[in-house]
């Protein structure tokens, strides 16, 4: 799990696989599938934006290959700015009260997946 050292609360991220943390805070499962073997206890989960995960199209296309990795980016953070999108991230912002946030994701990479572009995105959001 990574996270920046500033003073405004952080958004991480933390593979499902991964045992829930006290310091995650808010969690948010960020994929559109939900993971496979776990349960709604053991995800401990405040919310589930599975709208806010790329299109299937985009998914399917990036298949998690890292050779696609800069084309899957731009394309995602094309989807994330769209009105609807944008006003769904503020909202989880603002649900999560300045606590912690961590986004819940479940691909086996932890450097190319979507949750790795879309704290980016939050953080620019994100107030403070």
């Amino acid at each position: 799990m990574s996270n920046s050292g500033n003073k405004r609360s952080v958004i991480s991220i933390r593979r499902a696989y991964e045992e829930p943390s006290e310091q995650d805070g808010y969690r948010i499962l960020v994929d559109r599938l939900w993971p496979r073997g776990r349960s709604k206890e053991s995800l401990k989960l405040d919310q589930w934006a599975r709208e806010l995960a790329p299109s299937d199209e985009l998914r399917k296309w990036f298949g998690h290959d890292p050779q696609r990795w800069e084309v899957f980016q731009q394309r995602y953070r094309s989807e994330l700015a769209e009105a609807e999108k944008v006003q769904q991230m503020q909202l989880l912002l603002a649900d999560a009260a300045g606590r912690p946030m961590t986004l819940v994701y479940g691909a086996k990479d932890e450097q190319h997946n979507q949750a790795v572009v879309l704290r980016e995105v939050m953080s620019k959001l994100r107030p403070g």
